[in-house]
């Protein structure tokens, strides 16, 4: 049970279309289930979905395959969707090896299955990225961000090297209700979306650039001292993060 259904059972008693001994049965149930599984490598956080909107999400990177398939296993043996981040084919292997139905993406790198509950953004979050080599970043937002109930108007190679590519699809940003902006070298497409919307922007700067972007340094600074306002900023590479955001703004949470 995540946290809108356990509200909407809630809205249902206080509405009187569900009496409170009705009610009582199923929140009971989510009471006595445990809040984690222990695997001894990992405590698999099952009532995340409840406090937070979402089940947890397993960064993939770092674990064995057999890991991230035993985690995931846990998570969707509690009728939740699953989110891998970070992780690789042979990860995916493993899990489809339990889980048939989950699926790869190779340029987000990232294995999902939805699991069916989840409810529905109310509008559409729009993720913009610089340029082509920022796409593994974008996309690991887009992923997420889809998983996580929203739907997702992808927006990709619009740089300010060619301000006319993202001046033609104005009307695409302004139709968003949160904009995602992955970015690099110097970090300036943020701003300027920026300065085009009305609604909250949050900026991802990519590890994309050379000697002097400092691994993306450079784009993070440039980012935070955005003259534009309504940005905020994540993590260098931190697709996944930009998504948990716009995805909470989507929903009204």
């Amino acid at each position: 049970m995540n946290r809108q259904q356990l509200r909407g059972l809630l809205d249902r008693v206080r509405s009187g279309e569900v009496t409170p001994e009705a009610a009582l049965e199923p929140l009971l149930q989510f009471l006595r289930q445990k809040p984690y599984e222990d695997l001894e490598f990992a405590r698999v956080d099952t009532h995340r979905n409840a406090r937070q909107g979402f089940p947890e999400v397993v960064f993939g990177q770092g674990k064995t395959p057999g890991q991230v398939a035993a985690i995931a296993a846990q998570i969707v043996a509690a009728g939740q969707s699953l989110l891998v981040t970070r992780t690789s084919p042979d990860a995916h292997a493993a899990v489809a090896a339990r889980l048939p139905e989950a699926r790869f993406h190779d340029v987000a790198r990232c294995i999902t299955l939805d699991g069916g509950n989840t409810p529905r953004g109310r509008g559409t979050i729009v993720v913009a990225a610089a340029g082509t080599a920022d796409l593994p970043v974008a996309e690991e937002a887009a992923v997420s961000a889809e998983i996580m109930g929203n739907t997702v108007d992808r927006l990709y190679d619009v740089g300010v090297a060619g301000l006319h590519r993202l001046l033609h699809e104005h009307a695409r940003l302004i139709a968003a209700r949160v904009v995602v902006v992955a970015a690099g070298m110097e970090g300036a497409l943020p701003s300027v979306v920026g300065g085009l919307v009305d609604v909250p922007v949050i900026a991802v700067p990519t590890s994309i650039g050379y000697g002097s972007s400092f691994g993306g340094l450079t784009a993070l600074l440039a980012m935070l001292n955005s003259c534009a306002k309504g940005v905020s900023v994540v993590n260098i590479d931190n697709g996944f993060g930009a998504a948990a955001i716009a995805s909470s703004i989507n929903r009204g949470d």
